[in-house]
């Protein structure tokens, strides 16, 4: 099981996601949790490493729980990725091992990994995606 925090941000019915040098697939930004870390100073930590924009941890909340196949993995490997919202300042900038960042729509969920389609599944239900 592979334990990952994400961050959803939404603007104009488009989701931003991220995409790692290397892979051909976007993610929802974010990452695993260091020893000690809570979610949300593991998520505020990894959201500023990767899209150099700060979060603000009073206004983090907690949008939900998907699980699924971890992308390029071995089969039966599981990504339980907890989700979450927030406020953020500055502006947002690809870092790190981020190559690409990029808003999303519905029509581009076969663009992102597993767990991200149910995710996308979920926001398009919530009718927050187009």
């Amino acid at each position: 099981m592979i334990d990952k925090l994400a961050f959803i941000e939404i603007q104009d019915k488009k989701v931003l996601v991220a995409r790692t040098r290397g892979r051909n697939v976007y993610y929802l930004p974010g990452g695993k949790r260091e020893t000690g870390e809570s979610d949300e100073q593991a998520l505020t930590r990894e959201i500023e490493e990767e899209l150099t924009i700060k979060i603000d941890p009073a206004s983090v909340e907690f949008y939900g729980t998907f699980l699924a196949q971890a992308h390029g993995q071995p089969q039966g490997v599981m990504v339980n990725m907890r989700c979450y919202a927030g406020l953020y300042s500055g502006e947002i900038a690809p870092s790190a091992e981020i190559e690409e960042v990029a808003w999303l729509s519905y029509a581009d969920r076969e663009k992102v990994s597993e767990v991200d389609k149910i995710i996308f599944d979920d926001l398009k239900a919530r009718e927050l995606l187009d």
